[in-house]
């Protein structure tokens, strides 16, 4: 089988690759498990210097990645690459690492020791998105090398090159081609591996009926699956906010990447005090935006990475509208010239029975709704299948925090959006998936506790 990597900036075939065949897939992982054994040996403050420099080596090649994301999936260049927040969640699992992954002492007497150890699981699998192929990358790569695991790689069929160029920095610093592998593998072959259970764990990041399929492909056997699988993330804003900071922090979560963010804005909820001024200031930013070419520098929203994905957008937009929502933002300012290339848009007058407020859009698209009190508001954020996070806007913590703890969600934001801070752990809930990345209880999800009881006499 082959891979193809379709360009949104004009529909060309920008990369082609072979996927391995169930043999040539099964191999890979027996060298990847043999090679393990002695990866793990090494001291972990060797693994640790290994993968920084790994990581340093991705910063070197920013500025040719910086364009191949561009043509992949359409991000502009003018944001120059994700090498910031690759770097940031790569160092600060680096700086924990010992302490994360430290054994708990028990007893360490003249007649026990007993003490639990975290053991790495041995062959992670990590199937990584075209949306932030870097940085979704890294949040496991990096941590589950350090913790002891060997890793393979599987990226997105959108960005193909991300996974080899990850592949060449960390070879180049002395990190086993057979500890640190890219793979391309098709759907049956992968799941084919995950029952015969090859991987000790897989992290996934994805659509939600690609989770089932993993959670399906491991059911015969116990192996251990995080899952991440997007979300229909609110914005609640309410009386005493700073209206100027929410209304720029929340559309940029809405539109940045062309809505392609698996934290972004996707509804909005804004007290009726302040709903006329917000919709007001949104319309005037959007209508802001250049939307062309990303390799050009005034192009401030690029292509979505993919035509169907920009008509799943098109047809959430166009029924919302046929029930009676109202757009916002006119066409004429934003030539769409079909394909991946998508206007941005602003709805009101929306409902929950739309699609566009309770379906994943995943695109540059938001539905603001005007909510009379806290109480609303919450019903309506909770009013989803999707829970990964919430943001909450107000000058006050205490009662943010007291609306917070009745949001399910993953992860709740005051007065910001949109950004994952690596020292939190990175989870959802409900059709979102389980489990969590990043943090401490990332590097517990990447190793498996072991007990010794050692009798001294």
């Amino acid at each position: 089988m082959t891979i193809q990597c379709i360009s949104p900036i004009d529909g060309s075939v920008y990369a082609t690759r072979d996927t391995l065949s169930r043999t040539e897939a099964e191999a890979a992982v027996a060298r990847a498990k043999s090679a393990q054994v002695a990866w793990a040996a090494r001291p972990l403050a060797e693994r640790i210097k290994l993968v920084q420099a790994g990581v340093a080596a991705i910063g070197e090649m920013n500025n040719e990645i910086v364009l191949e994301i561009a043509h992949q999936m359409g991000r502009p260049v003018r944001y120059g690459g994700e090498f910031g927040g690759f770097n940031e969640r790569a160092s600060y699992m680096a700086e924990i690492a010992e302490h994360a992954l430290a054994p708990i002492e028990v007893e360490d007497s003249d007649a026990f020791r007993r003490v639990i150890k975290r053991v790495p699981h041995g062959l992670v699998l990590v199937v990584a998105p075209w949306n932030y192929p870097y940085m979704t990358a890294i949040n496991t790569v990096a941590p589950a090398l350090i913790a002891g695991n060997a890793v393979m790689l599987k990226h997105a069929s959108q960005t193909p090159l991300v996974g080899e160029r990850m592949a060449a920095a960390f070879h180049s610093v002395g990190i086993s081609e057979d500890v640190f592998q890219n793979v391309f593998l098709d759907h049956q072959t992968t799941s084919a591996l995950i029952a015969d259970r090859a991987f000790g764990f897989v992290n996934f990041t994805g659509s939600v009926g690609g989770g089932k399929a993993m959670q399906a492909a491991a059911s015969a056997n116990f192996t251990g699956i995080g899952l991440e699988l997007g979300g229909k993330d609110p914005g609640y804003v309410m009386e005493d906010a700073n209206l100027d900071a929410a209304v720029n922090t929340l559309i940029d979560g809405a539109m940045f990447n062309s809505g392609q963010c698996c934290c972004g804005i996707e509804r909005i909820y804004v007290h009726e005090s302040l709903f006329d001024a917000f919709v007001q200031k949104a319309v005037a930013i959007v209508n802001g935006y250049i939307l062309g070419n990303p390799l050009n520098a005034e192009t401030t929203l690029g292509p979505m990475a993919h035509v169907r994905f920009a008509d799943e957008v098109r047809g959430q937009t166009k029924d919302a509208i046929a029930a009676g929502a109202t757009a916002h933002i006119d066409p004429a300012h934003f030539p769409e010239n079909g394909g991946a290339y998508l206007m941005p848009q602003i709805l009101t007058n929306v409902t929950h029975d739309m699609r566009v407020m309770r379906e994943e859009s995943f695109g540059p698209v938001v539905g603001i709704m005007s909510v009379k009190d806290d109480a609303e508001a919450i019903r309506l954020m909770n009013d989803s299948n999707f829970g990964l996070t919430a943001s909450l806007w107000t000058q006050d913590a205490i009662r943010a925090e007291l609306i917070a703890d009745q949001i399910e969600t993953g992860t709740v934001f005051l007065n910001r959006a949109d950004y994952l801070d690596p020292a939190l752990c990175w989870t959802g809930c409900k059709d979102t998936g389980r489990g969590g990345g990043l943090s401490v209880i990332g590097y517990h999800n990447l190793t498996r506790p072991k007990s010794y009881h050692l009798k001294k006499a």
